[in-house]
């Protein structure tokens, strides 16, 4: 079973060719086809610096200022050149933590997807709006001394008006995407050693804005494919794979394997999704645009769901439902669980083929507690 959490070190691997993808099983013809609409046509996280505290509903004198659960963050790592951070990942949301006034505090989490580059800070609840978070924006440039970045990922989507606003101001895209690991990943552990550490903290809080799980939409034409098939590839393939996207022209987008401390085998084979298409080029490049996060099985209905960006889901492909193409779809949502959500998107010319157009690395998380 694989087992994910933040790793302490961060190696990269050389470049290879991609290796011949394995079927799932043994070879079978499954009869499927893609959706159409009926007839009528913690190396970083080690390395966290306490830079100031907020007010809290009770005075807590903590003689290690790393280990108060009231500080905030910012911090840059030494090593990290500032020009090479144009890309960030954003959170603006309220906390399970109460205020001197009783309100929900407000925290601004804000990381690169290395974890280079990390600041959090609180924020009343009367103060929550586009003017906030631009000025916070331009602080952690001038406190840190790196530029704006190009881009700012986020994931939640009743968010998106005050981020997109604030960036827009700054010359920044804003870009809606749960590919935000670093960030989920790194919420996900501020929840357990910090916000429940804080004198503040209400146990039992539900988050004030959940995130969405849209009803799966109708595929657009443009990203329509003509064959698909459950397919494998080792561990070190998938290696080798991410490494080669930096090196040649392939659309897709990998994942910091290290960072994210995913430990599995070189041999376990993960489990993915191969797409054939006569204009593979075309449509891995509309795919390249959208954010891709996760494809899911949906056994009960017969068909694939591809979820991009933060609220959208498509119906990306359906097959006949026969107790043949149940058990390969349920022994693919079986192998992707025992990789620890690890799985992939590769588009090809060809299903027989050994090389990709585009290749992405996807990884199934749950929700932040908060």
């Amino acid at each position: 079973m694989a087992t994910l959490s933040f790793n302490t070190t961060r190696i990269r691997t050389p470049h290879k060719p991609l290796s011949n993808f394995i079927s799932l099983t043994k070879p079978i013809k499954i009869s499927c086809s893609f959706f159409r609409k009926p007839s009528q046509n913690q190396a970083k996280l080690g390395l966290f610096r306490s830079e100031s505290s907020v007010s809290t509903p009770n005075e807590v004198e903590v003689d290690d200022e790393e280990d108060d659960p009231t500080a905030e963050l910012s911090y840059l790592d030494p090593e990290t050149d500032p020009e090479s951070i144009s890309e960030w990942e954003l959170d603006f949301c309220s906390r399970p933590i109460l205020d001197i006034r009783g309100k929900k505090l407000w925290e601004l989490v804000v990381c690169d997807s290395s974890l280079s580059l990390q600041y959090t800070k609180y924020f009343p609840n009367n103060v929550i709006n586009s003017v906030t978070l631009k000025d916070a924006i331009v602080s952690i440039t001038d406190d840190l001394g790196i530029p704006l970045p190009e881009k700012i990922r986020f994931f939640r989507s009743q968010m998106q008006t005050i981020i997109t606003k604030a960036g827009r101001e700054l010359g920044i895209k804003p870009i809606p995407s749960k590919r935000c690991l670093s960030l989920l990943l790194w919420l996900e552990e501020r929840y357990e050693t910090v916000y429940k550490r804080h004198p503040g903290f209400q146990k039992g809080s539900k988050p004030l804005l959940a995130l969405d799980n849209p009803f799966p939409m109708e595929l657009p034409e443009n990203l329509f494919g003509e064959k698909w098939a459950f397919v494998q590839l080792p561990f070190s393939a998938i290696r080798e794979e991410i490494s080669s996207l930096e090196t040649k022209f392939v659309f897709g987008a990998g994942l910091d394997l290290d960072l994210l401390g995913i430990e599995i085998d070189d041999k376990t084979l993960v489990p993915g999704l191969a797409v054939a298409s006569s204009r593979a080029q075309p449509l891995a490049a509309w795919m390249n645009g959208l954010e891709v996060c996760s494809i899911e099985a949906d056994i009960s209905r017969g068909c694939l769901l591809l979820s991009v960006g933060i609220s959208t889901r498509y119906v990306y492909a359906t097959y006949e439902k026969t107790p043949v193409t149940t058990n390969e779809a349920e022994a693919w949502e079986a192998a992707k669980k025992a990789s620890g959500g690890l799985h992939f998107l590769a588009i090809q010319e060809d299903l027989d083929s050994d090389d990709c157009v585009g290749f992405w690395l996807l990884l199934d998380l749950p929700p932040p507690p908060v």
